[in-house]
C-alpha cells in the first residue's frame, strides 16, 4: 500500500493525490519526489562523481563483483519476488543485474539524488522510479524484496531505515543489504563518502534482529583483495586536500584482470554455503518476521 507522505493514509492514485488531506507529491523529473530539498544537493552526503562512476562500473571488478553477488543472492534467497524496491540505486548498475536475474519481477527503485535517478532510468527504463528519503519510506506492505546496497553507513538513523524497509515489506518479504565492514578500515575514502560507520559481523546482525528480521545468510565480501584494500587505505587515512574522489574507480588493467578472478573465485565459495571472516563489505540477507 502506498502511504501519503504528508498524513500517512492509504493512497490508490498513481500520482499519490493523498484523498485524505489532498497533498500530491511534487515531480522531480518524470518521477515523484518526497524529499525535493535534498534532491539536487544532500550537504550530508558526499558530493558523488556520478558521471565518472556510470563510466567505470561495467568494467571495473568492484561495481561487477557487487552486482554479481546481488543477482546471486536475490535468485538464491528469494527466487520469485512479485516486486522488488531498491533503496539509493545509485545509477541503476545493479538494478539492471537485478532485472536480468528476475525478469518477472516489478522493480522499483530510489535515490536521494536526482541525477541518479536520470542515470537509473538510462539503465533501466522499465523500473518505477522516486526521489525518497529512506528515512522516511512511504509503503507498507508493499514489495517481497527490498534490497539496499552500501546505503545504510551513509544514514545517522541506520536503525529507522531498517524499521521502515521492514514495514515495506510484505510479512516474510526479503531484504538484501551490503555495508562497508571493519571499522579499522577506515579512510580518507569513507570521510569523503560521509560514512556514518564502517560495521561489524554482530553490529549488523543485531541491528538486523532488532529491526524484526530473520537473519539468513551473513558472510564478508572482497576477502582475497583485502590487503590490496588495506595497504590503499593506509597511504591515505584522512581526508586531506590532495584526495582524488575518482582514484578508486581507476584501477590499472593487469591488477583489474586479477581482481576480477579473485572476486570470481571467491563468489564461488559463497555460493558454496561457504561464509567468509573478514574483507571489505559484508552481504547479508534476512526475512521479515
Amino acid at each position: 500500500m502506498k502511504l501519503c507522505p504528508a498524513c500517512s493514509s492509504g493512497i490508490d492514485a498513481a500520482d499519490w493525490h493523498c484523498p485524505a488531506c489532498g497533498h500530491t507529491p511534487v515531480q522531480w523529473g518524470r518521477w515523484p519526489a518526497f524529499a525535493p530539498e535534498l534532491a539536487a544537493e544532500n550537504p550530508a552526503d558526499a558530493k558523488y562523481c556520478t558521471e565518472a562512476i556510470f563510466a567505470a562500473e561495467p568494467s571495473h571488478f568492484w561495481f561487477r563483483a557487487r552486482r554479481r553477488l546481488a543477482a546471486w543472492a536475490a535468485c538464491s534467497f528469494f527466487p520469485a519476488p512479485g516486486s522488488v524496491l531498491e533503496i539509493g540505486c545509485g545509477s541503476g548498475f545493479i538494478l539492471e543485474g537485478l532485472q536480468a536475474a528476475l525478469p518477472d519481477a516489478e522493480l522499483y527503485a530510489s535515490d536521494l539524488l536526482g541525477t541518479f535517478l536520470e542515470q537509473t532510468a538510462r539503465r533501466v527504463p522499465a523500473a518505477h522510479l522516486m526521489q525518497m528519503d529512506a528515512r522516511q519510506i512511504p509503503f507498507r506492505a508493499e514489495f517481497d524484496l527490498v534490497a539496499a546496497f552500501d546505503v545504510l553507513e551513509h544514514i545517522d538513523e541506520d536503525q529507522l531505515v531498517l524499521e521502515q524497509i521492514g514495514r515495506a515489506l510484505r510479512p516474510g518479504g526479503g531484504l538484501l543489504l551490503t555495508v562497508p565492514q571493519h571499522p579499522a578500515l577506515w579512510s580518507a575514502v569513507d570521510d569523503y563518502s560521509r560514512h556514518r560507520r564502517r560495521y561489524t559481523r554482530r553490529r549488523l546482525l543485531l541491528q538486523m534482529q532488532q529491526a524484526g528480521f530473520t537473519v539468513l545468510r551473513m558472510t564478508s565480501v572482497f576477502m582475497f583483495i583485502l590487503p590490496a584494500l588495506v595497504a590503499a587505505r593506509l597511504r591515505q587515512r584522512r581526508l586531506s586536500a590532495d584526495f582524488d574522489p575518482t582514484a578508486d574507480l581507476r584501477v590499472v588493467e593487469p591488477w583489474n584482470r586479477l581482481f576480477e578472478r579473485l572476486t570470481r573465485f571467491e563468489e564461488s565459495l559463497i555460493q558454496r554455503g561457504w561464509s567468509l571472516p573478514a574483507g571489505g563489505s559484508l552481504l547479508a540477507a534476512g526475512v521479515r518476521r
